[in-house]
């Protein structure tokens, strides 16, 4: 079972940045595997916003993300971030790395991935933007 750790949740105001991270077990990272930042709000679905495929070479971001999230890594911590920018009220969910290091399947640059394309998942990190 591979464990993913997401921290650098919290709160902030409408317009305002976090940067979440996603620690993976040792040899379990992007490069290897395709990895994805899922949110969930209250009686909402779980929904992905952002997932990162082929070792970075392919990246998907949800149309309500594009242009303020921003999947990163970091090669010298192997963590995968989510930068988030401009946050709105709307993105108040908790979210969740996951990451599949057997068939990953990519449905390409506007199919969302779905939660059922990832058997490894985080705790979560609860996002909170007030306006």
């Amino acid at each position: 079972q591979v464990e993913l750790v997401e921290s650098g949740g919290g709160s902030v105001q409408a317009g305002g940045s976090l940067r979440l991270s996603c620690a993976s077990t040792p040899g379990y990272t992007y490069r290897t595997g395709c990895m994805a930042w899922f949110r969930q709000a209250p009686g909402k679905e779980r929904e992905g916003v952002a997932a990162i495929y082929a070792a970075g070479e392919k990246t998907y971001y949800a149309d309500s993300v594009k242009g303020r999230f921003t999947i990163s890594h970091l090669n010298a911590k192997d963590t995968l971030d989510l930068e988030m920018k401009s946050l709105k009220p709307e993105d108040t969910a908790m979210y969740y790395c996951a990451g599949n290091w057997g068939r990953c399947v990519w449905r390409g640059y506007l199919t969302p991935p779905t939660a059922n394309d990832f058997d490894n998942w985080g705790q979560g990190t609860q996002v909170t933007v007030s306006s």
